[in-house]
This record gives structure tokens, sequence and C-alpha cells, in this order.
């Protein structure tokens, strides 16, 4: 029969187990933006202002769903990324040329 050992001499401590940070240790840091060193209040804003997501657009897109022929689709892809926004600026090009 297999039993559990209860000799137990040590408490275990599992190594992936970090301390959680504190307010204290930050402020004992130094902020960066880059290479450059910046006040703890800029630093503070910097990352807000970062978690906020993508800056706001002038117009915002409408996602919506459209079929285009394969050669459509491996044209525009094989341009790499930001290839629907390409497809967008051939649509609004040909909407000017077109009014």
């Amino acid at each position: 029969m297999n039993e559990k050992s209860r000799d137990i001499r040590e408490n275990w401590v599992d190594p992936d187990d970090a301390p959680e940070l504190m307010d204290e240790f930050f402020e004992h840091g130094e902020w960066k933006i880059g290479d450059r060193i910046v006040s703890r209040s800029e630093g503070e804003t910097e990352v807000k202002r970062k978690l906020r997501g993508r800056p706001p657009q002038e117009t915002r897109k409408i996602p919506t769903s459209i079929r285009l022929s394969p050669e459509v689709i491996s044209h525009f892809r094989a341009t790499g990324k930001g290839w629907q926004t390409r497809i967008d600026a051939a649509l609004i090009e040909w909407m000017r040329e077109h009014g």
C-alpha cells in the first residue's frame, strides 16, 4: 500500500510564488519613458495613457462583412500588414473619382 510520508521537516515554498509588490516598492524605483528619467507623476500619466488602447480616430470605422473575389483578397494580402486599410483607401479613391 502506498502511503504519504507524514515526516514534513521543512515548509515547502513554491519558487514561482513571487511576493506581492506594494506601493513602497515602487516609491524607491526610477520612472523612465524610453531612456529618459521622468517624475513619478509623468510616468504614471504615461502608463495610464498607454492603457487606454488605440488613439481615437477622426472617423470611426464600422465593422462589416463583405464578399470579395479571391484575386482581390490575395492581391491585398500580399501587400502585407494593413491590407484591409488599403482596401478601404482604394474604395475611398474610387468614390472620389466616380462622385
